[in-house]
């Protein structure tokens, strides 16, 4: 694609020379809590962000103190999927470097926070013992691939969730940068070796999600990914994969070229060899058509959408060297976790703990920590921001059952609860423009008392907060969406649907906390009234989006 001009990241990774950068002159300055500014754009290459904590600015300004520095590391995990014995590395590395505080994302991985510089190498020396890393966990490349997470959904979860791994390794960086610079140190790796036929020099456009589904459940929200796949099994075999390409969820306040986008279901493929192949063709047309010059109008749907589906498609097939099979039938039924115990079709145990938008509580944490010590179990990470405790035998059951009681773990939250999720925002995330994650806990408390109110308490209603518009929380396919514009402010979004196949819609903006409440008191009394047999979401899209 001809470009009129290129941004300054694309400048800054065509001479990064493989992501390395000024990195390790950076680490070496010791005058400074943060790196060098290209080489914050780099460093997300690797999985990390230079930060600071916002709430201390105007504190450490007015001492004539830099900023408070940070770093965030988020670890890649394909699938979510980790043993006990890494749960208890990442325990004992975020006492021992970060703040102690583990964060499950909206990506089925975990983030630490508040790693200072002068501990990034040890610690992610420590990862790498325990085999994780954060190779690609940010930056413009595949970020982690992402797959429904409870083996209770499909007796064929195993050979479908392995495909999570496989697109992982696919479409890694091949660059070395990565050991030379955390791990090995003063060693220079060859660079012919690292030659990258599917990034080059200069990566994606933007960054590019993959999403596997696993019908009936939709806990990944396979439509708001660049690239879905969702698994079609017919008679105990899988026969492949409906692709889904063009979810977004990131827009930008007051540019209306920029929206949240859900995938285009595109056709069909039958073997793992086309599957394969299917990605990394559609990874290169983002890579060559994608837009380099505005990073806000650089996603795969504004290049779908310019490029039309049916172009889209011809180009893939043309490279794939196959035709796309038309779509086959499937249905998604739920989309929310399934929490407490359940056994699979292997009789195996498992137990979904619920983590209010992924920050693990102290008590949580000394939970996990013991049930790893005990080792008879797998961990795995939801796209809900919660995590299970899988592949318990019979026997041990009983074990983590003893401790679920000790630690009081098991609360009786709401569903309304339940079904909220919300981003990090302040006060690490430099482009939050209102709470989220601190705040969104709070509000729901006042939410429950309006559906005590009205007499459905008990309904699963879906909430979803983001401090700023770029949407890492997915508030565009929520019932109740909330996007922050300013401290306290935030554009009310209404309509979407429980399964995360319809986005929903600006209902009112600016709204502060006493009007956001005034506003769903009267809506859902008027819900309550009349919506036979519809959900929220359902109830309010009829009522004022459709004619």
């Amino acid at each position: 694609m001809s470009q009129e001009k290129l941004s300054p990241i694309e400048i800054i990774k065509e001479k990064s020379d493989g992501l390395r950068g000024t990195l390790k002159e950076s680490l070496a300055d010791n005058y400074t809590g943060t790196i060098r500014p290209d080489d914050e754009a780099l460093i997300k290459f690797h999985g990390m962000y230079a930060q600071d904590d916002r709430d201390r600015r105007e504190e450490r300004a007015a001492k004539k103190l830099e900023r408070l520095f940070s770093f965030m590391i988020r670890l890649r995990i394909p699938g979510g999927l980790i043993s006990s014995s890494q749960w208890k590395a990442i325990h004992d590395i975020s006492e021992e470097h970060g703040t102690g505080v583990l964060k499950i994302t909206t990506r089925q991985t975990i983030q630490l926070h508040g790693l200072l510089k002068n501990e990034l190498r040890t610690t992610i020396q420590e990862f790498l013992i325990s085999k994780l890393d954060s190779i690609a966990a940010c930056g413009d490349v595949n970020r982690n691939v992402i797959c429904s997470a409870h083996p209770q959904v499909s007796p064929l979860f195993k050979e479908i969730h392995a495909y999570a791994d496989k697109i992982s390794t696919l479409l890694l960086p091949k660059t070395q940068a990565y050991y030379e610079i955390w791990i090995d140190g003063d060693k220079v790796y060859e660079r012919s070796a690292e030659e990258d036929p599917l990034y080059k020099k200069t990566y994606l456009p933007r960054k590019f999600k993959v999403a596997i589904a696993i019908p009936p459940t939709n806990d990944i929200d396979v439509f708001a990914n660049d690239l879905g796949l969702i698994a079609i099994v017919k008679d105990g075999v899988l026969k492949g994969f409906n692709l889904s390409i063009g979810g977004g969820m990131g827009a930008t306040h007051g540019n209306a070229d920029t929206y949240p986008r859900l995938g285009t279901i595109i056709g069909f493929l039958d073997t793992e060899e086309k599957i394969m192949k299917a990605a990394y063709e559609i990874v290169t047309i983002q890579r060559d058509f994608g837009n380099r010059s505005d990073r806000k109008l650089s996603r795969l749907k504004y290049t779908l959408d310019r490029m039309g589906v049916d172009n889209f498609i011809k180009e893939l097939e043309k490279r794939t060297g196959f035709p796309l099979l038309p779509a086959e039938e499937f249905k998604f039924t739920e989309r929310t976790d399934r929490f407490g115990w359940l056994e699979n079709d292997k009789n195996e145990w498992f137990y979904t703990l619920f983590v209010e938008h992924g920050v693990i509580k102290p008590y949580q944490k000394s939970f996990l920590h013991e049930v790893a010590l005990l080792n008879i179990c797998d961990y795995r990470f939801t796209c809900n921001q919660n995590l299970i405790l899988g592949s318990i035998s019979k026997e041990n059951k009983t074990r983590i059952e003893q401790l679920i009681q000790k630690y009081k773990v098991e609360e009786q939250d709401s569903n309304l609860r339940k079904n909220s999720m919300a981003c990090v925002a302040l006060p690490t995330c430099s482009l939050a423009l209102a709470e989220s994650q601190r705040y969104l806990p709070h509000l729901v408390t006042k939410i429950e008392s309006i559906l005590k109110k009205h007499n459905i308490k008990n309904d699963a209603i879906s909430i979803r907060m983001t401090g700023c518009p770029n949407g890492c929380a997915r508030p565009y396919i929520a019932e109740i969406g909330l996007v922050g514009t300013a401290l306290g402010q935030y554009n009310l979004r209404l309509g979407g649907d429980r399964l995360g196949e319809r986005l929903n819609l600006p209902y009112k903006e600016h709204l502060n906390e006493s009007e956001i409440l005034l506003e769903l008191d009267t809506l859902l009394g008027q819900y309550v009234k009349e919506k036979e047999e519809d959900t929220f979401g359902d109830y309010i899209y009829k009522k004022f989006y459709t004619s």
